[in-house]
Formats: structure tokens, C-alpha cells, sequence
């Protein structure tokens, strides 16, 4: 294995710190797919003749469903023993624990309350909410990566990582044992503050006793959000040939299936998130997507059959807005 097939990873998860308050680069990515999202939404919107006023509104659903559902996802599908007598921690989102198939579920139960309130059809507000989403998970999977969390197993590829700051998955050292080229020493020392500081160091360097070694890693949070950018510009490739006549359910029930065959495939390639999951077949992010896949390909096959409304609605009120615009300007 080469040099460049270890390439360290530790960058510093906070941009800056101001008092109390502090600026995380996940917390930064995350909150950029929303402001991205807006625009993208907008032009859909616009595109088919729908006020862009509602992109505002349904981004607030969004928003609250993504972080209620990937929260209340990480509580009760990972870490229910850790909440379950002291519940109030569940409040704490800054401590981190979120569950993407969590949030795929609280932005499904967001989308259909806002389509039911404002007279949308769900699944054509669904096949256009999912470009949004797959931006949104490519800057989260980034966001992951800042975090050097949600790390793959060792392997000896030539773009592996090297992530010291991951201490969950760092390996004892000891000088008469092999480790794998490219492999880093770690040394990691507990703050006054708590915080835990990490040196890390090429193989041979002198260091004191105690160190660990991190290994080269499959980055997995680089392949999620590759896979994420691929289905966006898949998806918006067959929303712009098709618009306002795309077949209602076709690209919600193809990112659906898409994204979670992916997700059940890179699952082999991950160490497990939490201990339970030690010795299981499949883990915990694989059982949860067969369902989802199967309920993608449900819509898929229906997608457009519907005789009645084999396109969804959607209100068509940018011409109404225009109209009064123009009369507001004389």
C-alpha cells in the first residue's frame, strides 16, 4: 500500500467557539441542505406553475420531521436502555444521536400532514421533496465525515482513511505486534475540560506508553454521499424530461429503493454503530431498510397506474400570484 492510501483524516469537528456557543461543521452541512433545498424546490415549483411560497412552508415541516423522527429514530431503534429512565435526555440533540431511517420516516409523516392541510397530493409532493433530500444526505454524510463518525472497517484500498480521532474503534499498540501500512500511533489525553485531545503520529515515531493505533478505514461517508449526489442528479434528470407529467410515485419509490439498497450493501462495509449489534448477521441500519426497499418497489410499480391521477396536483397558483403582482405594479 502506497502513501497516499492512507490519507489521515482529523480535522478539528468545531469551527469556531464563541462563549458558550459553539459552530460544528455538522451542524453547519446539515443545516445547508435546507438552504440549498429552498432553491432547488423553488425552481420545481416555479417550473410547474406552483407559488414558491410553498417551498417556505413545507421546509419548516421538513425541518421539524427530519429532526423529531432522526432523533426519536436514534432513541428506539439504537439506544432505547440508555433513554428509557431518563427520558428528558431525549431533549438533548446536541449531544448527538441521530438515525437516518428515522428521519426518512419523520419527513414521510411531514410531507403528508402538509399535503393534507394545504390540498397537495403526497406523492407528488414526495417525488419532488426527494431531490431535496438526497442533497441534504450528501452534506450530512459530509458532516459525518467532519465528525470522523460512521467509519468503515479496515481495508487496504488505495483511498483508505486513517481516522484518529474515531477512539471507539482505535486498537491497542504494541511494538512486536504488525499493524497494517499507513497505520497511525495515537495517543489521547483527557483535558481539563473533559475534552479528550489526540495526537496522532506515523508508525515508528516515539510515543508514550498507552498509545493506540488507527488504521486505514473504508470511508464510508465519502461513498454515501457520492451515492447521494448520483441520485439527485439521477432523479432531476427524469423530473426535468417529464415535469408536471411525471407518473405520480415514480421518482419517490426509485430513490426509495435506490437509497436503501445502497444503504443495506455499504452496511457491510461499516463497523457497527452500537454494541448490541456485535455478532448480529445484518445490523440494525440493514433490518430497517429491507421494508423501506419493499415499499419503494410497491411504488415504483404503481407509480403513474392510478387512471384517475396518474400524475398527482398540486396547487397551480403562480399565475394567480403573477396576475396580482401586475395589477399591485400599475
Amino acid at each position: 500500500m502506497s502513501f497516499l492510501s492512507a490519507i489521515l483524516w482529523s480535522p478539528d469537528p468545531d469551527i469556531v467557539n464563541i462563549g458558550p456557543l459553539t459552530l460544528r461543521w455538522y451542524g453547519l452541512l446539515f443545516m445547508s441542505g435546507f438552504v440549498v433545498g429552498t432553491f432547488i424546490l423553488s425552481h420545481v415549483y416555479k417550473s410547474e406553475r406552483t407559488s414558491p411560497r410553498w417551498v417556505d412552508v413545507i421546509t419548516i415541516y421538513v425541518l421539524i420531521g427530519t429532526v423529531l423522527g432522526a432523533r426519536l429514530g436514534h432513541v428506539f431503534f439504537y439506544d432505547w436502555a440508555s433513554y428509557k429512565d431518563q427520558p428528558w435526555e431525549i431533549l438533548k440533540i446536541w449531544h448527538g444521536g441521530l438515525a437516518s431511517h428515522g428521519a426518512t420516516i419523520g419527513i414521510i409523516f411531514a410531507v403528508w400532514l402538509f399535503s393534507r392541510n394545504n390540498k397537495f397530493d403526497v406523492l407528488w409532493t414526495l417525488d419532488r421533496i426527494v431531490l431535496v433530500v438526497a442533497v441534504g444526505g450528501a452534506l450530512i454524510r459530509m458532516g459525518n465525515l467532519m465528525n470522523s463518525e460512521i467509519v468503515g472497517q479496515p481495508t487496504d484500498k488505495p483511498w483508505a482513511f486513517v481516522f484518529p480521532r474515531d477512539v471507539e474503534h482505535l486498537q491497542p499498540y504494541s511494538p512486536d505486534q504488525p499493524v497494517p501500512e499507513g497505520s497511525y500511533q495515537v495517543q489521547r489525553t483527557r483535558q481539563a475540560d473533559g475534552s479528550i485531545k489526540v495526537d496522532a503520529q506515523p508508525m515508528g515515531t516515539s510515543v508514550t506508553p498507552g498509545s493506540e493505533v488507527a488504521v486505514p478505514r473504508h470511508p464510508t461517508q465519502i461513498y454515501e454521499s457520492l451515492f447521494c449526489v448520483f441520485l439527485f442528479v439521477l432523479l432531476y434528470s427524469m423530473w426535468n424530461r417529464t415535469k408536471e407529467r411525471t407518473p405520480r410515485g415514480q421518482l419517490f419509490g426509485l430513490f426509495v429503493v435506490l437509497l436503501f439498497s445502497f444503504r443495506f450493501l455499504v452496511e457491510f462495509l461499516k463497523e457497527d454503530q452500537v454494541a448490541f449489534e456485535k455478532g448480529m448477521t445484518l445490523n440494525m441500519g440493514q433490518w430497517l431498510s429491507i421494508p423501506l426497499v419493499f415499499i419503494g418497489l410497491y411504488v415504483f410499480w404503481r407509480a403513474g397506474k392510478n387512471p384517475n391521477n396518474p400524475y398527482g396536483y398540486a396547487p397551480r397558483d403562480l399565475g394567480q400570484e403573477e396576475a396580482k403582482e401586475a395589477i399591485t405594479s400599475r
